[in-house]
C-alpha cells in the first residue's frame, strides 16, 4: 500500500460524485494523493461515498463496504471510512453490523473526516474540486434535499428539506470550473424547479440558468431532474433564447394515469402533464424530452399499465428510462399500502415498456441520418471517437461514434458532423 494514498470510490448519482469531487480536493490540499474508483484499494486509507436509495444501490454499497473491509482484515488497507446517503439513512446500524468500518459519516458532516485525520477543513476552497470526469464537462450542483412528499421517494428521509446554494457562490463555482477548462455544465439537484424558493422567495431557475449562461466559456448548459408541477415557465423563454443552454430537459414524471399519480402524491394530473410536454415542444422548438417512469406502483392496475404505454407511445420521449417499484421503508408508500404486485409482472411490465421505448428511439435515431450536428468528442475507444450532441447527457444518453481512420480529433473538442447511420440508440456521423 502506498503511504499518503487515499482511494475514494462513489456510488450512486453524479450529486455524490460532486461530494467526492469536493472531498478530493480537501484531502490534496491535505498533502493525500487521491485516487477515484479504484477496484481494489491502493492505499492506506479508503473511503467509499454510498447510495442508499433503492434497493438494489443499498446492495451495490453494502458490497463494497463489505469487499473493503475484507481488504482492511487482510492487511490491504490500514483505515476504512464510508459517508453518502446509505450511511446517513442507517448509521448506527452500519456501524453495530460492520465493526471493520473505522467511521461511518452522513451525507453533510464528510468534513469531519479530515478532522478526524488530523487535518483541516479549508473553508476558503468550498467551491473548488478535483474533477473525476473529462475536464471538458462538470456536474454542477445546485442544491441539495427535497420538499417533496412522493410516496415511493426515501430521498427527502435521506437528504432532508431543500436547501438551494446562494446564486454568486453557484457563479463562482462556474467561473472557477471554466478557469479549469470545463465547457459544458450538467445542472444538477433532486429538484431542480424548486431552486431559490428557500433563498429568494420565489423560484429562481431560469434566472439562475440565464447568469450561467453568461459567464464566458460556457458552451452547454443542460438541466436535470425537474418537477413538473409548478413548473417556472420563463425557463422556456432562456432556453430558446439562450444557444448554450441546451434544448434538453430530464423531468421525472414517473406515471401519466390519475388514479396513479394521486396514489404516489405527485400533486400534477393527467392533463397538466400532457400539457406541459405540448408547452415544451411549441415554446423551445427542437427540444429533446428525457424522462423516467415507474411501473409497479401499489395500486397500479392493468388499466393504469396501458394508459402508461399509450403515453410513451403519443409522447415519443427522446430519452426514456424506467424502473420497477421497490419499496422503501419509511416511506408513505410503505405505511399505507401493500406492495401487491407480484416481481414477475413488474418485470414484465417495465420490459414491455421499456420494448415500446427501444422502438421508438430507433425511429427517431434513424431520422436524424443527413443532419449536420454539433458534437464534442469524450474520449477515444478503439476504432472511433465517441462524442454526444446537445442532446445527449454523459453516461444516459445515445452517444455518436466517429470512426477514426487517421484524423486526430482532439477530446473536449466541438466539431460540426454530419449523421450518416443510427442504430436502436447511437448515432454514427462524419467529421464535415
Amino acid at each position: 500500500m502506498k503511504r499518503k494514498t487515499i482511494d475514494i470510490i462513489t456510488l450512486g448519482c453524479s450529486k455524490n460524485l460532486v461530494d467526492s469531487e469536493h472531498l478530493m480536493r480537501q484531502l490534496e490540499e491535505a498533502g493525500y494523493h487521491v485516487t477515484h474508483d479504484t477496484e481494489k484499494p491502493k492505499g492506506e486509507i479508503a473511503v467509499i461515498n454510498t447510495c442508499g436509495f433503492i434497493g438494489d444501490a443499498k446492495e451495490e454499497s453494502i458490497n463494497m463496504i463489505l469487499e473493503f473491509a475484507q481488504a482492511k482484515e487482510e492487511g490491504e488497507l490500514e483505515k476504512l471510512y464510508v459517508m453518502g446517503c446509505l450511511s446517513e439513512r442507517y448509521l448506527k446500524e452500519l456501524a453495530v453490523e460492520i465493526p471493520q468500518v473505522d467511521k461511518f459519516y452522513g451525507k453533510f458532516n464528510w468534513a469531519e473526516l479530515l478532522q478526524d485525520l488530523g487535518k483541516a477543513y479549508h473553508r476558503e476552497l468550498h467551491i473548488e474540486r478535483t474533477l473525476t470526469t473529462p475536464k471538458h464537462y462538470a456536474y454542477l450542483k445546485i442544491s441539495e434535499g427535497c420538499d417533496r412528499k412522493c410516496s415511493y421517494c426515501a430521498i427527502p428521509i435521506i437528504t432532508g428539506k431543500h436547501v438551494s446554494r446562494p446564486m454568486e457562490e453557484i457563479l463562482d463555482e462556474v467561473r472557477y470550473l471554466v478557469a479549469k477548462g470545463v465547457k459544458e455544465f450538467q445542472v444538477i439537484a433532486q429538484e431542480l424547479t424548486y431552486y431559490g424558493v428557500d433563498l429568494y422567495k420565489k423560484q429562481m431557475l431560469p434566472e439562475l440558468i440565464e447568469r450561467i449562461s453568461e459567464v464566458p466559456g460556457v458552451e452547454w448548459i443542460r438541466l436535470h431532474y425537474a418537477y413538473p408541477a409548478h413548473f417556472p415557465t420563463d425557463l422556456f423563454r432562456v432556453m430558446r433564447e439562450r444557444p448554450n443552454v441546451c434544448k434538453y430537459m430530464d423531468i421525472a414524471l414517473q406515471h401519466i394515469s390519475d388514479p396513479m399519480l394521486e396514489k404516489m402524491r405527485r400533486h400534477v394530473t393527467k392533463e397538466e402533464t400532457y400539457r406541459l410536454l405540448e408547452q415544451f415542444r411549441k415554446e423551445v422548438p427542437g427540444i429533446h424530452l428525457r424522462t423516467t417512469l415507474m411501473v409497479g406502483h401499489p395500486g397500479e392496475t392493468e388499466a393504469d399499465f396501458e394508459d402508461l404505454k399509450e403515453f410513451v407511445r403519443r409522447v415519443r420521449f427522446d430519452r426514456m428510462g424506467a424502473f420497477a417499484y421497490s419499496e422503501e421503508e419509511g416511506t408513505y408508500a410503505a405505511a399505507h399500502y401493500e406492495d401487491e404486485i407480484p416481481q414477475e409482472v413488474k418485470q414484465a411490465r417495465l420490459d414491455e415498456l421499456m420494448s415500446i421505448q427501444q422502438s421508438i428511439s430507433s425511429e427517431l435515431s434513424a431520422a436524424k441520418v443527413g443532419q449536420r450536428m454539433k458534437v464534442i468528442i469524450d474520449r477515444l475507444e478503439g476504432d472511433y471517437y465517441i462524442g454526444r450532441t446537445e442532446f445527449d447527457s454523459p453516461e444516459v444518453d445515445p452517444e455518436v461514434l466517429i470512426e477514426r481512420d487517421g484524423r486526430t480529433l482532439l477530446i473536449g473538442n466541438f466539431y460540426q458532423v454530419e449523421i450518416i447511420n443510427s442504430d436502436d440508440f447511437d448515432l454514427f456521423g462524419r467529421i464535415i
